[in-house]
Order: structure tokens, then C-alpha cells, then sequence
């Protein structure tokens, strides 16, 4: 009997994002602000973004940039700690900033009547923050709490594992939280040289959606952040190549007193600004994502009965992240779920994929779109992600359209590009999972 394949869900794409209905400035500074205009509710949301990352760090003072941004609100030359929270508060608001590898990333929300408060006290700790030495200390000290727990959990330790495995001497080696010998060391002095080095509106991204027109958003913007200048500011470090495995690579690492382990298996993946981007992204939701976490959740957890959990994962972002698959198994089971794990890899690659697991995961990267722009924050991260990869102002307007075009041999392709079970790096934290 041949197979039923899903129909494609058929969108009004004008009511995506597109040209028609968001406005763009680019300032004079370097910051791009884009807005969207939406009346269905009284609120507002801003997002955005500065290229105040981690990838310059080294082992050494990994997780300066995180802890800068963490440091932000904790007072600014005209406000203390506590006016700023209290300011958020008054007006129901949230403001939160953190960082990652690339980037400084922030996002706040509030009424529409009040985005120039929320305007205001984003420009305020963007530009004016104190560090003052007590709330730098005690965050740090917070930090290295945290970190102590990630380092007794077998899925980060894993994790933190393959990405050194994998990357080698990659700034993506380095976790961008740090570690707790490079956080211990950074001191309040670190912080204000990062923030006076890093922090300007040269790269910086911000979108504003909600309540308010666009054009009063735009101008709301610029007559706060517009006459910001940073001579000091660099340009993002450039980004290195990675080397590919020669061979498969193990690491394991013990963790005494755990009862689950955890392992994480797989290669170099695309950016995402490679052309197969969104073909390898279909495919990691066949591998490891779509229903009970596709081939892999069928073949790995429910048949042979190997792992608690099991799923694949593609992280492009500017630069190639990892396209990886992770598992929770018994101690008993890590071997069986490496090799079963590897031939549903290898079969995935040689084998390609079905008409109808084709036809459901364009069924489904389809048919969630409008989910993923139905609030004002999905919108918000859609209009920074178009301006930061450079998609254009009408990707989520094709997006559906490129989506049913993509076809079996383009999938079985990215696969074959990015995905070899003979040339992938393999790591396994847990009870008794050894000592290399």
C-alpha cells in the first residue's frame, strides 16, 4: 500500500512579517532598529542585541562576558540597585539581559504607554552601569554556585565534554558561563575594561513590537539610543575554522554517585548562514526532534528499550554549531546506545528519508509558524533573527514556500555533508563511564 503523505498546510503569508509591515532604520552609530506594529493587545515588547560575546575569551577569564551582563542591573551611575528594580516594578514591567557566545542579548516588556520608561532604563544600564564592587562580588559568587552545580550534572558535564572534544582550540571550546577556576579570578576592574571595550551600537539589533506605531517606535528609539557612540568599540573577532575529526574521539568522565549517564555523539554542523541551513534543520526533526523524538526515539527508546531520553539537535548560529544527538541511559546501557545510536545515523545517511516523514515535517515547520508569531515576543526574535543572518525582510513570507520545496535527495544531501558515524566525536559522563 503506498504511503499517505500530510498536505501541506496552505498560511495567508500577509499576515507574516514582511515588507509591508515593518519599518527599518539603520542609525547613523550602527544600530538597527526594526518595528511592527500590533493592536491586539495593550503591550509591547522590545528585543535586540550587541556583539558584546565571549567568543574573544580564553580559558583564562571565560565568562567575563556573562558575568558583565549579569552585572548590568545591578546599578548605573544615576540609579542604585534597587531604583532600578523598583522602576520596572512600578510599571509592571520585565527587563532581563544575558550573554552568549556572539552576542549580548536583552528583552523587556511593558504596557505600550510605557516603552519610553522601558527605553529609558535599557539605555540606562546599557550605558551607564557602576558595577559597584559588593554586587559584582556577590554575583560571582552566585556564578560559581551555579557552576558547581553544572559540573555535578552528567548531562552538562557531557556537554561541556564534546564541545572540547569537538572544537578543539575553537573559542566554541569554551562555555560561555566559564569555568570556576576563570570566574573566581574576574574581579570588578575586569568587568568595567570588558564594558568599556565591547559595549557600543555598532552591530546592536533592536526590535520593538506591540501597541505602538512603528514610526513613534522607531523615533522613541533613536531619541534615546542615537547619540551613542563608542570610539573604543572593535569589530567581532573573526571566526576561525574548524578543523574536522579524524576518526571518532571518545571522552569519558566519572561522576561518582550518579545513577544516570548521559552521552552526547556528533559532528560538525552548518551555520547559519549556509545555504543548507534549514534542509539540515527538516532533517535533525526526522533524526531526533518530530513526535516521540523521531527515528531515534523510535529505534533507541521505545524498540531496544536504551535510553530515558534521546534527541538530535542542530545549534547553527553565526558560526557552525554542532548537530548532535544526546541520550540518558543506564550505565549499563552506554555502549549498545552508542553503537545503536551511530547505525540510525549511518542508516539516516545512506538511506535517506521517506515520503512521508518528509511530507510530516514540512507539515509541521509549516503549520507552527503562525503558533511562533502569534505573541509579540515570537515576533520580536523573528524580526532580530532576519536582520542578524541576514534573511531579509520577506524570509518569513517564503518561508513556507521553501519549505515545501525542499525534496528527499536535499535532505539525504545535508545529511551526507555534515553527518559521517565513522568520523564523530563521542562523550559519556556518569557512574563508572571511566577516566580519560
Amino acid at each position: 500500500m503506498p504511503e499517505r503523505r500530510s498536505r501541506l498546510p496552505v498560511l495567508d503569508v500577509r499576515s507574516l512579517p514582511g515588507p509591508e509591515t515593518i519599518r527599518r532604520r539603520q542609525l547613523s552609530n550602527g544600530l538597527v532598529i526594526l518595528a511592527r506594529e500590533n493592536f491586539s493587545s495593550p503591550s509591547v515588547v522590545l528585543t535586540g542585541s550587541l556583539t558584546a560575546g565571549a567568543l574573544g575569551e580564553t580559558k583564562d577569564n571565560a565568562g567575563l562576558a556573562d558575568l558583565t551582563a549579569s552585572a548590568l542591573m545591578r546599578g548605573t551611575s544615576g540609579r542604585p540597585f534597587e531604583r532600578i528594580y523598583e522602576a520596572i516594578e512600578a510599571i509592571g514591567a520585565s527587563l532581563s539581559i544575558g550573554a552568549g557566545t556572539h552576542a549580548t542579548s536583552f528583552r523587556g516588556k511593558a504596557l505600550a504607554e510605557d516603552l519610553d520608561v522601558l527605553l529609558d532604563l535599557l539605555n540606562d544600564v546599557l550605558r551607564q552601569p557602576s558595577f559597584p564592587p559588593v554586587q559584582v562580588d556577590r554575583l560571582r559568587a552566585e556564578k560559581l554556585t551555579a557552576l558547581s552545580i553544572r559540573d555535578q550534572d552528567t548531562a552538562s558535564v557531557a556537554q561541556l565534554a564534546f564541545d572540547e572534544l569537538l572544537y578543539g582550540d575553537h573559542p566554541y571550546a569554551l562555555p560561555s558561563d566559564g569555568y570556576r577556576e576563570s570566574v573566581s579570578g574576574l574581579t570588578d576592574a575586569a568587568v568595567r575594561a570588558f564594558h568599556r571595550r565591547a559595549y557600543g551600537p555598532a552591530g546592536m539589533l533592536l526590535a520593538i513590537v506591540g501597541a505602538v506605531p512603528a514610526a513613534r517606535a522607531l523615533d522613541a528609539a533613536e531619541a534615546v539610543l542615537g547619540d551613542w557612540r563608542n570610539p573604543e568599540q572593535p569589530a567581532p573577532p573573526a571566526m576561525p575554522s574548524v578543523r574536522g575529526l579524524a576518526g571518532s574521539p571518545r571522552r569519558d568522565a566519572l561522576l561518582p554517585g550518579k545513577s544516570q549517564c548521559d552521552l552526547v555523539v556528533g559532528s560538525v554542523g552548518p551555520s547559519r548562514f549556509d545555504p543548507d541551513y534549514l534542509v539540515a534543520a527538516l532533517g535533525n526533526n526526522i533524526l531526533g526532534r518530530f513526535g516521540l523524538m523521531g527515528r531515534l526515539g523510535d529505534v533507541v527508546r521505545e524498540q531496544a528499550g536504551l535510553a530515558y531520553s534521546v534527541a538530535s539537535s542542530i545549534t547553527g548560529g553565526p558560526g557552525p554549531g554542532p548537530w548532535q544527538v544526546m541520550a540518558g541511559v543506564a550505565p549499563a546501557n552506554v555502549e549498545r546506545a552508542f553503537d545503536l545510536i551511530r547505525k540510525e545515523i549511518g542508516r539516516f545517511v545512506r538511506g535517506g528519508v521517506t515520503p512521508q516523514e518528509l511530507s510530516d515535517n514540512q507539515a509541521n515547520f509549516i503549520g507552527r509558524l503562525p503558533l511562533q508569531m502569534e505573541s509579540n515576543e515570537g515576533v520580536a526574535g523573528a524580526l532580530v533573527n532576519m536582520e542578524r543572518f541576514e534573511l531579509g525582510l520577506d524570509f518569513y513570507q517564503r518561508y513556507p514556500e521553501r519549505v515545501a520545496g525542499i525534496t528527499r535527495e536535499h535532505v539525504r544531501a545535508a545529511a551526507s555533508r555534515f553527518l559521517e558515524p565513522d568520523l564523530m566525536a563521542m562523550t559519556v559522563a556518569g557512574p563508572g563511564a571511566g577516566g580519560n
